[in-house]
């Protein structure tokens, strides 16, 4: 009696697969470790020096004083003794240039003043002198524009004659012809005042800076 033979395990079966190797990611990125993060909420603690939400801080710098600077006690003295005398001269500054002025001068400025028309009133505010035949008022370096009025009226525009100036490159026989005229806005001194003391301590001092 024939009996069939027992393959051995392992003969005549397919190969089984090698195992798969799981590649996790890091452990940071872990949702686990994630959810770690956000699972409790931070903890603040409340100053007492802090102000509670809501309300604005309170301001640290104290306003600025309104006062009035008072004028220095030689100037109350020798300020009525200047207004007495007649025939006031005043160094008035337009931007940054001086022009030692009095009542009744004629002023060409250097340049087209824009937005004035003949008869307009002016008032000079800038001024680094004052003074008559005796006494003399400087600033440091401009004058309280509470001590004094100055003002100009507008007479007109002048020009100056055509000019031509010609211009030429070199090796290059073809000249330009350059035309230039310029105008000019002539003032005339109409007032020069000077204040009394009891004008000046019933305003507040105005700040006079020298324009650029």
């Amino acid at each position: 009696m024939l009996r069939p033979m027992l393959k051995p395990p392992g003969l005549g079966t397919a190969p089984r697969p090698a195992s798969t190797l799981l590649r996790l990611p890091p452990t940071f990125l872990l949702p686990s470790r994630g959810r770690s993060f956000n699972s409790t909420a931070p903890i603040v603690e409340a100053s007492e020096s802090a102000p509670p939400p809501g309300n604005p801080p309170p301001p640290t710098s104290a306003p600025p004083s309104t006062s009035t600077p008072d004028l220095h006690a030689s100037v109350k003295t020798l300020l009525p003794l200047l207004r007495a005398q007649q025939a006031h001269y005043i160094t008035a500054h337009i931007h940054a240039r001086p022009y030692l002025l009095t009542t009744g001068d004629s002023l060409r400025l250097p340049f087209l003043m824009p937005g004035v028309v003949p008869g307009d009133i002016l008032r000079l505010t800038c001024a680094s002198t004052l003074g008559s035949r005796d006494y003399t008022l400087r600033g440091e370096p401009y004058l309280d524009t509470r001590m004094f009025e100055c003002r100009a009226r507008v007479m007109g525009v002048e020009a100056e004659p055509m000019r031509v100036k010609e211009k030429t490159k070199r090796r290059n026989r073809k000249v330009k012809a350059v035309k230039s005229k310029h105008r000019y806005t002539v003032l005339k001194v109409a007032e020069i005042k000077v204040r009394s003391l009891e004008d000046i301590e019933g305003e507040g001092a105005v700040e006079v800076r020298p324009e650029q």
